[in-house]
């Protein structure tokens, strides 16, 4: 069924008395030259939703069952499907193991995968292995990959762990990306970012005055988002953090269009905003709320959020 223009839902409860294979059969054809997913293998009786989003070149795919589904892709689906895509998996819950070849590699909770659909190689894979699992799947188009992260080519199939380096921005990325709270342009602009991030999580010990500009500007953002509630965070420890000079980090933020100390200030001012309109932290009093995105002066922080917002902390806040 379809739930709006761009999102199609399926679940085990569609398809009268054969819901299974109803949903395998919508999956198989609705995934068709995007992803490598074709739940060929009979598996016991199991629940299972999914959704897929598409905008433009991107598609975006969520899904959870109750139980594991096991998936074998031979060759000839291989040379069938996609040729042209890079695609990321994000394991939400449970776990997945992935077989190609002689390699394997399991994803927990917080993991990511990386899938070249370029390689023509067979593999199996147990989705949701022990008990069932929710995933998030992203597929790019491979170009915006090879442009970023060349060196990904000699890694088709690989992990990112929950715990490692901008793992949690990529989280955040895939994440918004499934929620389709989003135009195409939107859209676009959070998926040239994934692709970034992609890039500088798979680099390694590629030093960053070897990176591309774009993603050195990506590394400084990623690096001052985490640290926006420090009222001491600098232009210079950015600089220091990611292995560039002062001067390196000035002329970055310049092709954005903005100054370190502009952009900082419009992300603590969007914090702001959003934390005043939580339900959940209204017990938190305006300065509270201030100080913990990192301003440590009150004047400014509600001159600075009047300029931008055309109201008063305390306005904003009631006019929700």
């Amino acid at each position: 069924m379809v739930d709006s223009a761009a999102t199609q839902v399926w679940s085990t409860e569609d398809g009268g008395g054969d819901g299974i294979a109803y949903w395998r059969e919508r999956i198989r054809f609705a995934t068709a030259g995007l992803f490598a997913i074709s739940a060929d293998v009979e598996v016991e009786s199991f629940s299972a939703r999914a959704s897929l989003r598409r905008s433009g070149p991107f598609s975006f795919m969520a899904a959870e069952s109750t139980a594991p589904l096991p998936v074998v892709r031979s060759r000839r689906e291989l040379d069938n499907g996609p040729q042209e895509h890079f695609s990321l998996y994000l394991q939400l819950d449970g776990r997945t193991l992935s077989f190609r070849g002689e390699e394997s590699i399991e994803l927990e909770a917080g993991d990511i995968g990386f899938c070249d659909t370029r390689q023509r190689q067979p593999f199996r894979a147990v989705y949701g292995a022990g008990h069932g699992g929710r995933c998030a799947i992203a597929s790019v188009p491979r170009a915006m990959i090879d442009q970023r992260a060349p060196w990904l080519r000699q890694r088709p199939h690989r992990k990112l762990a929950a715990g490692a380096r901008y793992c949690d921005h990529l989280r955040h990325h895939m994440m918004e990306l499934m929620a389709g709270a989003m135009g195409e342009t939107e859209t676009s602009l959070l998926s040239d970012s994934l692709c970034n991030l992609v890039a500088l999580a798979s680099a390694g010990d590629i030093p960053a005055d070897r990176l591309e500009p774009e993603l050195q500007v990506e590394a400084l953002f990623a690096f001052c988002r985490q640290n926006l509630h420090d009222p001491e965070l600098s232009p210079q420890q950015a600089a220091d953090h990611i292995g560039v000079s002062l001067r390196t980090l000035h002329a970055r933020f310049r092709r954005t269009g903005q100054s370190f100390s502009r952009w900082l200030l419009d992300q603590r001012l969007q914090g702001c905003s959003v934390a005043l309109r939580d339900p959940r932290q209204r017990p938190r009093n305006v300065s509270e709320i201030a100080y913990a995105w990192g301003f440590n002066d009150l004047s400014y922080f509600n001159r600075a959020f009047r300029r931008r917002f055309d109201m008063t902390p305390r306005g904003w806040r009631e006019s929700a």
